[in-house]
């Protein structure tokens, strides 16, 4: 097979390839970048593979960077592109089912896409645009399957990720797991709890966002993986997403996490993330959407939901009652928008400094707690945002909090 229409990001790096091939050496585009082009997706990075060692690419272009020379990796910096180049590739006992104890580098092609995850990753494509398949992976692109590479044993056993992988193939791009590949996986799930909590994340993150997330995420049950993963062993209250809308789509992670959190029994999102060890911002954001959520559930949000929580919250949470097919009211949480004066307290139209001066109040707790109840009618809608307005609440409420001079 051929492309006759290469993507220009491709055609841009074709130079970096023939540049290999005029010293000697053969050089391909590989990975999922070929599989995104035979698929007319759009790919992201562009890796090329060779069989010259990291020794000879260097000795090729006059501008690289080790970035993993060690792995076989030189990063070529050529006309304003940079290009990570891999010399072809075997790799020895995996000791953590995840990275090899050493990499040998070969001549052969045959050799290094052998390594690889699943046939429909595993192509090259030649600078004339041959598309080069050893394992069957067109056949498997036609029908739409996601098939381990070789023996699947080896391939989850040499990286327990691959298994995440799978599952983030199966969802993105609709795919099957073939039967033999499926068994392999759910033979060898018990080995994610040997992998980094983080990678997994990564993995498991994007399937929850991919189009057809709930395709990957009825063959995480499946293949009974969710007791390896954090805060996920109840299978009953996993299974409850399967029930939302077939067609509905997690607008953001946010969402995706914080819903499943809601399923699986969490009113605050930070126990259960802290467990994949998130960023402290993520976390923050599912916690406020799982807030959301359960005010939703006790009725209409308020100005003050609004404004603490942040429409993105509030919107995010309307949509996953749509999913239900329970009431929504998207127009209330417009109106409520509008209706707001201001978004955070330093849009308050006079500063807590300026009410000191104006009343001679001394610093303390006492203005603290004048300036957020100040806030506070500001968002109710009770208080006009303007310094007049300001003032005069700040006259009649003096004699009731008896801190002024």
């Amino acid at each position: 097979m051929r492309v006759e229409k290469m993507p220009a990001e491709f055609v841009k790096a074709l130079p970096i390839l023939q540049k290999i091939r005029n010293s000697g050496y053969e050089a391909y585009f590989v990975g999922g970048s070929v599989r995104d082009v035979l698929l007319n997706r759009r790919i992201h990075d562009v890796d090329i593979a060779t069989s010259a060692y990291p020794a000879e690419t260097k000795q090729i272009f006059e501008h690289t960077i080790d970035i993993g020379i060690e792995h076989g990796t030189v990063l070529v910096l050529e006309k304003g592109g940079e290009y990570e180049v891999t010399t072809f590739r075997t790799e020895d006992v995996y000791v953590d089912y995840r990275r090899p104890s050493h990499v040998n580098f070969v001549r052969k092609l045959s050799e290094d896409l052998l390594r690889r995850d699943f046939t429909i990753n595993a192509f090259a494509l030649a600078d004339d645009g041959e598309v080069i398949d050893l394992y069957g992976g067109l056949a498997d692109l036609e029908a739409q399957i996601l098939r381990a590479v070789g023996n699947p044993t080896e391939r989850f056993n040499e990286d327990a990720l691959r298994i995440m992988r799978g599952l983030r193939f199966a969802a993105v791009l609709n795919f099957d797991l073939e039967s033999t590949t499926f068994a392999s996986m759910k033979e060898h799930a018990h080995l994610l709890s040997k992998i980094s909590i983080e990678r997994i994340f990564i993995e498991l993150d994007k399937l929850l966002i991919a189009d057809f997330w709930q395709k990957g995420f009825r063959e995480l049950l499946a293949i009974e993986a969710y007791p390896y993963l954090p805060g996920f062993s109840d299978r009953t209250a996993l299974g409850t997403l399967l029930t939302l809308s077939s067609d509905f789509k997690f607008t953001t992670a946010v969402q995706a996490w914080g819903y499943l959190a809601h399923q699986l029994g969490y009113s605050d999102g930070k126990f259960l993330l802290k467990k994949w060890k998130v960023s402290r911002e993520f976390s923050t954001a599912v916690s406020k959407f799982l807030t959301a959520y359960d005010k939703r559930l006790k009725g209409d949000f308020s100005p003050e939901d609004l404004y603490n929580l942040g429409k993105s919250s509030l919107t995010l949470v309307e949509e996953m009652f749509a999913a239900q097919n329970l009431e929504t009211n998207f127009e209330q949480i417009s109106a409520l928008d509008a209706q707001l004066q201001i978004r955070n307290k330093k849009e308050i139209a006079v500063s807590a400094g300026q009410i000191m001066t104006e009343f001679g109040i001394q610093p303390g707790p006492q203005i603290g707690q004048l300036f957020h109840q100040i806030e506070l009618e500001i968002v109710k809608g009770h208080l006009q945002n303007t310094p007049q307005h300001i003032f005069d609440y700040v006259k009649k409420t003096l004699g009731e909090l008896k801190f002024h001079k």
